[in-house]
């Protein structure tokens, strides 16, 4: 069994596409997408796409799959704005940018199909392990998430009730790997819009048969360029926002 895990593809269906070929050649035969799959990118239909195509793949919401779909928002609120008016251009931004690709996705079944993804995946590996998938956390869509820096406690704190041997995430775009009591903790990073110094995609690899198992994190090259012109021939409102990902303006920590 090979089970590739990704997250976080933020509509960049360059990226997806790449990823799906290099797990395709070392054989992945399973998939999981832990959300976060359309927003803040310029090509959400296309991404969607290619996940259908996918033989045997199961697949969980994320935070932006949320706000997508229901209305919510990520910080700033209006209070926020109430509070310090500066902040009234970043709240508009953030409006523009999921109203865009939830225009993109109406009139298309997509949407309802969004609304009913589950919160968390789960299976049981050959050899006994149980793995879950979540996007931030257990029982979360959003949150602090698994990260490197977070203290062991936190991180704890954060996974009781798992459940599981390995508990796999994605959100805050920052591949981790840890041990905390008897679960190992898993960040994958992102397919997209990386915050880190490798620009390239991030997804994972478990491989595993009866007696044992491991998981192999992989990056991806992709077409960057290709890509920045899909988001500038998107009319996307938050071009110059996505592009700066592409261009390491977001980095927040280094790559580990």
């Amino acid at each position: 069994m090979k089970l590739g895990v990704l997250s976080d593809l933020h509509g960049n269906a360059t990226a997806l596409e790449a990823v799906i070929a290099d797990g395709i050649e070392v054989g992945v035969d399973r998939w999981w997408v832990l959300g976060d799959l359309v927003a803040i990118g310029p090509e959400p239909l296309r991404t969607l796409a290619l996940l259908s195509e996918l033989g045997s793949v199961e697949i969980s919401r994320g935070n932006t799959d949320r706000y997508v779909v229901t209305g919510e928002r990520p910080p700033p609120h209006a209070e926020d704005v109430r509070r310090n008016p500066e902040l009234g251009p970043r709240r508009e931004q953030v409006e523009q940018s999921f109203t865009w690709t939830r225009d993109s996705l109406s009139g298309t079944p997509w949407l309802d199909w969004l609304a009913a993804l589950p919160l968390e995946l789960r299976c049981e590996l050959p050899d006994g392990t149980r793995l879950l998938g979540v996007h931030a956390s257990p029982g979360r869509d959003d949150g602090v998430g698994i990260t490197p820096d977070r203290s062991d406690d936190e991180l704890l704190a954060t996974l009781a009730g798992a459940d599981a041997d390995i508990v796999i995430a994605g959100h805050t775009h920052v591949p981790a790997d840890r041990r905390v009591g008897t679960v190992r903790a898993v960040n994958l990073g992102s397919v997209s819009n990386p915050v880190t110094r490798d620009l390239r995609a991030s997804y994972a690899v478990v491989h595993a048969d009866r007696s044992e198992h491991r998981l192999e994190r992989r990056r991806v090259e992709y077409d960057r360029a290709a890509f920045l012109v899909a988001v500038d021939r998107s009319g996307h409102p938050a071009r110059d926002f996505i592009a700066s990902f592409q261009r390491g303006e977001q980095e927040k920590v280094s790559s580990r």
